[in-house]
């Protein structure tokens, strides 16, 4: 499905049980709404599910130049504004995680509960020395040149070697991100300076991390993150890395599942 939001087309999908309560899912970066398949299927007898590609990124326009969260999170309630959804549960990782955070800092309002996973709220040293050199990268040989140490970076070694299916359904991902759009992603990644605005955020919230997760947003950052919120949670998910979602689906859902079926006030 496609809509007009924020003066872009955004790609979206939407599954579920029709008059059940919102649950939005965000993309990271190099992802699409294929991401969330794992999650679908345990969700849609009680939820209403919208799946949001990224700017730039699936289905969803590219434009060009740099772009900021403020631009991404426009994207998302723009994208709410056209479907005429009031409030929604909110997921995304990495990219969608911190979209996700900066959205609820300054639109708890629009939100039912927040649910960032393997992501950051700051910008750091180890990471922005990174992203430009991947940039060169693919301004050079598109986004074929990053593909496979993408996957290598995103999943243990175990999980690899056993699942090559996973990865190649991973790749596919990758390869289908417009170049323009993750540049423009990358560049709000390095512009990511949320700090102390996220004690702002005033709905119930859940951090969810990848257990093996070295470098996205690992388990101490997110725990890190817990203790500026105010009544948020931390839980690591076992035997999975950055995208925890896809490595370990079980223990993930088992996660979200029983925090999005929480009364909300």
């Amino acid at each position: 499905m496609y809509a007009d939001a924020n003066g872009i087309r955004v790609h979206y999908q939407v599954e579920g049980r029709e008059g059940a309560p919102w649950v939005t899912f965000v993309t990271g970066i190099a992802n699409d709404t294929t991401m969330w398949d794992g999650q679908v299927p345990v969700l849609q007898d009680d939820f209403r599910i919208l799946r949001i590609d990224s700017r730039g990124h699936g289905g969803t326009q590219a434009t060009e130049g740099d772009y900021t969260f403020d631009i991404l999170i426009g994207d998302v309630l723009g994208l709410w504004d056209t479907l005429e959804i009031r409030r929604s549960h909110l997921v995304g990782l990495g990219l969608g995680g911190s979209t996700s955070l900066g959205l609820a800092i300054e639109h708890s309002d629009r939100l039912l509960s927040l649910v960032p996973c393997a992501c950051r709220a700051v910008m750091v040293t180890e990471l922005a020395s990174i992203w430009p050199e991947l940039v060169e990268q693919v301004k050079a040989g598109g986004m074929e040149a990053i593909a496979e140490t993408t996957v290598q970076r995103w999943f243990t070694e175990e999980f690899k070697a056993a699942n090559p299916d996973v990865l190649d359904s991973v790749r596919t991902q990758i390869l289908g991100t417009n170049p323009l759009g993750y540049f423009g992603c990358v560049a709000a990644f390095l512009k990511l300076d949320f700090g102390n605005l996220i004690e702002r955020i005033s709905v119930p919230t859940l951090f969810i991390s990848g257990a093996d997760d070295q470098r996205g947003g690992p388990p101490t950052v997110m725990q890190d993150l817990v203790g500026m919120v105010p009544g948020a949670r931390h839980v690591s998910v076992p035997n999975a890395a950055h995208i925890c979602n896809i490595q370990n689906p079980d223990g993930f859902n088992e996660v979200l599942g029983t925090f999005l079926r929480q009364p909300v006030g």
